[in-house]
């Protein structure tokens, strides 16, 4: 389309600038008409150049969009293989504390593991122990009673 356009408008100033055969022409006019030769291919080519690009766009955008297609089935079937992994390795959790055969093994063996969990207990209890102490403190101090004094007393006893 724009080719066409373009070269009917060269074609016409052509035609305008070309002297008549009978009239002998002058270096200078020579030398302008060789530039304008020149300019006219140079447009000419650009021309050309700009009509098959403009044939390769649509193919170019077909491409790109079969490329999107292709790119999202591939992140589709990777998050399909990240949920079969996980749920192969929840699986393999499960089954390997369950049928684990060196699991009776590892807990007679490892001393350590026991006092962890005699630990772990204990704290449990001391936690369970400060949050009844706060609670009692909350419910004496709704009673207006001196708690200082009662501080000072059983710190003595200690």
């Amino acid at each position: 389309m724009a080719l066409d356009f373009l070269s009917s408008l060269f074609k016409k100033k052509q035609k305008e600038q070309e002297p008549p055969e009978s009239e002998p022409l002058d270096v200078e006019e020579l030398e302008e008409e060789v530039e304008n030769r020149e300019e006219n291919e140079q447009i000419t080519q650009i021309l050309e150049r700009i009509n098959e690009i403009e044939n390769d766009i649509p193919r170019i955008k077909i491409s790109i969009d079969t490329l999107k297609k292709q790119i999202q089935e591939l992140r589709d079937d990777i998050d399909r293989l990240d949920k079969t992994i996980k749920d192969v390795m929840m699986l393999y959790e499960v089954i390997s504390q369950e049928i684990n055969p060196f699991k009776e093994q590892m807990g007679q063996e490892n001393p350590l593991t026991s006092e962890i969990q005699e630990l772990r207990k204990e704290l449990e209890d001391l936690k369970l122990e400060i949050a009844q102490i706060k609670n009692d403190i909350k419910v004496l101090a709704g009673y207006g009673v001196d708690l200082d004094s009662i501080i000072y007393e059983v710190l003595a006893e200690v």
